[in-house]
């Protein structure tokens, strides 16, 4: 879609090549990508692309780069963020995982989150670990937020690669926890024997946000100063 348009712009063929992928409905409120244009333009490019994007399509700055600089293999930290609502709302169903659960131990689930910090090589929670080069990742931060109800719930990750579906992964193991399916003993061991289990509870997609990609000589803030429905930042309470 992306390419389509912008190439109806420019009139010449474009490929584009961006930070990451996302599985179907994923989101992603931070994305970069980078083209190669042979010809500069004297128009209003960003409004004339925005026009044409579909409405769950947004872009925000068009900024010139280098020629050797990568959206993808450049980014040094990646940050993620995955919504769970645990009552029926239909204005957040696209944004967020709806988990009709009740009293989830949130404790155990914040004592689980604070060891992912702790371990370098997630084998246990990728899918297909065979088909990667390796699995070691240096996760930099984790935390686990909650309302002042305990109804809306997010889990907040970075990591100094792209982390995909690991994400779900841990989130379904962390909801293992909260309704108390899983000892906090059991998740660590997966952390530990680096073995992947044998039953793998993927979260829903539409609550996973790739959030924040940084890069050496880019770091730019997120647009937005919320994530997901009517939540500012400062309305969710760190457990």
């Amino acid at each position: 879609m992306v390419e389509n348009v912008l190439g109806e712009m420019l009139k010449e063929p474009v490929s584009i090549m961006g930070c990451g992928r996302t599985d179907a409905q994923v989101h992603a409120s931070q994305f970069f990508f980078h083209l190669d244009i042979k010809d500069a333009w004297d128009y209003d490019l960003l409004f004339r692309v925005n026009k044409m994007l579909p409405d769950d399509i947004a872009i925000f700055e068009i900024i010139p780069m280098e020629e050797n600089q990568h959206a993808r293999f450049d980014a040094t930290q990646r940050r993620y963020d995955y919504f769970i609502h645990t009552y029926k709302d239909p204005h957040l169903n696209h944004v967020s995982s709806w988990y009709p659960e009740k009293n989830l131990d949130l404790s155990a689930m914040k004592r689980a989150v604070s060891l992912l910090t702790q371990y370098n090589d997630f084998r246990a929670f990728c899918k297909s670990p065979d088909t990667y080069l390796h699995t070691i990742c240096k996760v930099s931060s984790a935390t686990l937020f909650t309302d002042t109800k305990g109804e809306r719930i997010r889990f907040q990750i970075s990591a100094d690669r792209f982390l995909g579906r690991m994400v779900r992964l841990i989130v379904g193991k962390l909801l293992q926890l909260g309704k108390r399916e899983l000892s906090l003993d059991e998740f660590e061991s997966y952390l530990v024997s680096k073995i992947t289990p044998k039953v793998l509870d993927v979260a829903y997609p539409q609550g996973l946000f790739l959030s924040k990609v940084t890069y050496p000589y880019l770091d730019i803030p997120m647009r937005t100063t919320f994530s997901a429905i009517g939540h500012p930042e400062d309305q969710w309470l760190i457990l």
